[in-house]
């Protein structure tokens, strides 16, 4: 195929992207989704083609800036990150293309700003030193061990055996199986070693000659020139002014030592052999399926993630930095030591637990001070919380690294990140909502998680209607609505494949190994956890059942959805108490609430009401994008997301109207906002409490329920001050603590655009 063709038979494919992001193509409904896999396999079948589209790419983004078209300008970008990550062969001058229109994105609001500067942190790496981010990519999703480069990546794909069907959980097995079986170490050697020498020596890299030496090398040669490779880049990458002409000189050693005498010949004068240049994939990330059965499961996978394959236990280096006393345990006593010391700060050692700062007395000339009656320990001033899965405010993923590659503590790297992806609708993430909370809960009393894991979570709807009337309305699917309304590149990639998941569990398994088979359904799993970075923050809300007023409560989580209704049968006590004079019977019962109203000025304030009522839901997931409000695609710290998070209640009253026909009773609904709610029966009518949709989480013979933000585990309270008159009308101020509430979040491409 002539140039001209390819990139006219490119640009058609990148147009039918667009027009599938715009919201004026129902011709593009059935083949929705297909559009951007079909782009990267035909450059993945012809690697010849990369240049071409990512000029066609860079082009296309140039335009969106200039015509101020903002929704198409994140698909675009990351899915040139994604070719430039697996191409070869691309020119300096295009590397400095992409890099300088990054640099101008940094001018534009969050998620753009956000995204182009990580961006650009990439595209400044691999010019200097190419083949950087798909060398990093497989070390760490392989699981390929090196000392230069520790990083690990896993994806748990989680699963409701109850809520899926076993057709559609064997197809998604063996597609994984089958995918793994390709997927050896020495594979993944070869194809790191292929694509860094290819990436440095361009045209002058014999190709054929090469892919055929690696085919025949043993695996402890292999092994050698895999660590050559690795540290060649690493070292180069890790340089403050990396050298392109040192890299390049580098590899050419390597090369000229894999190929003999004879390469070194034809690199210094000859023309390289003619051979067609064989395709590079990046394999799929090494992921495990797991049928969920037990809210433990997620902390018991991620414990054995991070056990050493040599040791019984958790961390050795955790240990010690628990004798040293790095751990907080609230729950140890003081312990009386007898003090042997002359009471002189400079006469005193240097404790494991004391960090030098550049200003301490420590590092200037020795001075007489008071050594005070309590010592504080150092503590990070990020750890002031427990929940901080993804590493310290900042970059998601940086320079090629995990997400949140940094150093919680002093002397533990953050080098192993747990993808965890749920397939299923909002029941399933109800579940992963309580185990996130018990797994933020555990980790108060043994803090051993969080200093070595960064948890990226990740979701794939899978909703299965029973009839074809459910189908028109997805109930069980109003979390992924909310996502792809707020994420129009989630709702284009992710949103699509519940349709294909079935299909696939349908088509009859092939039995032929021999056939290539392309895995839509692992490709499409793979782009949204390499490249969905972006967090949205959804607040949990914890609510306390009461089945008998004189005893403790029943806690538990909700995240989507909290739904109660009227039981028809009375508390057996009503017996013994007579009714009221008048009272009419009929439908529902008589509810006491008390709430915080919240109005759209976000000034709330407190109304106690006692209606008649035959139910009412309480909803955490706005149904529309003037909702959408209440959640932030940014850090927990960067933003008050309380003050925005809110339940939206729906209360379905009963009223009663007299007249000469008797009397006659009608519901309406009201709707109103609040942050918290406690709701009672007046007349011992019990009520049936759902929560997230969920039967199995289904609360009977209930007499009171309160729900209310869920606060972080053992959470500090930050203090905010209020100002107020004293009973002498002084204006004082006052400070009222408020816990810090609890975000599970859920990984997007591009987050909340405004």
């Amino acid at each position: 195929m002539e140039s001209s063709d390819v990139e006219l038979d490119l640009q058609r494919s990148v147009q039918a992207v667009l027009r599938e992001l715009s919201a004026q193509a129902p011709a593009l409904q059935s083949n929705q989704g297909m559009w951007r896999w079909s782009l990267h396999k035909k450059v993945e079948r012809d690697p010849g083609k990369s240049p071409v589209l990512v000029r066609i790419l860079l082009r296309e983004l140039e335009k969106a800036e200039s015509e101020d078209v903002r929704r198409v300008i994140i698909p675009l970008l990351l899915t040139l990150m994604y070719v430039l990550t697996k191409a070869t062969g691309i020119t300096e001058e295009l590397y400095r293309r992409a890099y300088a229109f990054c640099i101008r994105l940094l001018t534009l609001p969050a998620p753009y700003c956000t995204i182009a500067l990580d961006c650009a942190i990439r595209l400044k790496m691999e010019t200097a030193v190419p083949g950087t981010l798909y060398q990093r990519t497989v070390i760490a999703e392989q699981n390929l061990m090196s000392e230069l480069y520790p990083y690990q990546e896993r994806v748990f794909l989680f699963v409701d055996p109850e809520l899926v069907s076993a057709a559609v959980c064997s197809a998604l097995l063996l597609e994984i199986e089958a995918a793994r079986e390709q997927r050896t170490p020495e594979a993944c050697m070869r194809l790191v070693v292929s694509h860094a020498l290819q990436a440095a020596l361009g045209e002058a890299c014999h190709t054929g000659t090469l892919h055929r030496k690696l085919q025949a090398s043993s695996r402890r040669v292999l092994e050698h020139y895999f660590h050559a490779v690795v540290a060649a880049v690493e070292q180069v990458a890790g340089e403050a002014s990396a050298s392109r002409e040192g890299h390049l000189q580098r590899l050419e050693e390597i090369y000229c030592s894999l190929l003999g005498p004879a390469a070194a010949r034809g690199r210094c004068g000859g023309d390289p052999l003619q051979d067609r240049q064989p395709s590079i994939p990046l394999p799929s990330p090494y992921i495990t399926f797991h049928l969920w059965t037990d809210l433990e499961q997620l902390w018991k996978e991620l414990v054995l993630f991070l056990r050493p394959r040599s040791q019984l236990r958790l961390s050795a280096d955790l240990e010690a930095l628990d004798l040293q006393g790095l751990r907080r345990d609230r729950n140890s006593a003081r312990v009386s030591v007898l003090s042997t010391d002359s009471g002189i700060e400079r006469d005193l050692p240097l404790g494991a637990d004391e960090f030098l700062a550049p200003s301490s007395p420590e590092t200037e000339p020795a001075v007489l001070q008071r050594k005070g009656g309590i010592k504080k320990r150092a503590w990070p001033p990020h750890c002031s919380m427990l929940g901080t899965w993804d590493g310290p405010p900042g970059l998601h993923r940086r320079t090629g690294r995990p997400s949140g590659d940094g150093e919680l503590l002093p002397g533990v790297s953050r080098v192993h990140t747990a993808h965890v992806l749920v397939l299923g609708d909002d029941r399933m993430l109800g579940q992963l909502a309580q185990a996130y909370h018990r797994l933020r809960t555990r980790e108060t009393k043994k803090f051993c998680l969080t200093p070595r894991l960064s948890l990226q979570l990740y979701y794939i709807p899978l909703l299965t209607p029973q009839d074809p009337a459910a189908s028109k309305k997805p109930e069980l699917g109003e979390l992924a609505s909310f996502l792809g309304r707020a994420d129009p590149w989630y709702e284009s990639t992710v949103n699509t494949l519940c349709p294909a998941i079935l299909k696939l569990a349908e088509m009859p398994p092939c039995l032929d190994t021999s056939r290539t088979v392309d895995p839509f359904i692992l490709d499409v799993i793979t782009y949204y956890v390499r490249m969905g970075t972006q967090p949205i923050y959804f607040q949990l809300y914890r609510v306390k059942i009461f089945n008998d007023l004189s005893q403790e409560p029943t806690e538990d989580i909700f995240l989507t959805e909290l739904k109660v209704k009227i039981q028809d049968s009375k508390s057996p006590k009503e017996g013994s108490s007579p009714r009221r004079r008048g009272a009419a019977e009929g439908p529902g019962g008589e509810l006491s609430m008390c709430y915080r109203k919240v109005p759209l000025s976000h000034r709330p304030r407190g109304v106690s009401v006692a209606v008649r009522a035959t139910g009412l839901v309480l909803k955490a997931i706005p149904t529309s994008d003037t909702g959408a409000s209440g959640f932030s695609p940014c850090t927990p710290a960067a933003a008050p997301v309380t003050d925005h998070t809110c339940l939206h209640v729906s209360v379905t009253e009963v009223v009663k109207t007299s007249n000469l026909a008797g009397r006659s009773f009608s519901t309406v609904t009201n709707t109103f906002r609040t942050s918290n709610i406690q709701v009672q029966s007046q007349d011992q009518r019990l009520l049936t409490l759902w929560l997230d949709k969920d039967n199995r989480r289904t609360f009977r013979n209930v007499v009171r329920f309160e729900a209310d933000p869920c606060p972080e585990p053992c959470s500090r309270a930050p203090k905010s001050k209020m100002s107020g008159l004293n009973s002498h009308g002084q204006e004082t101020e006052r400070t009222t603590a408020r816990p810090k509430p609890l975000l599970m979040p859920i990984n997007t491409f591009s987050g909340i655009i405004q």
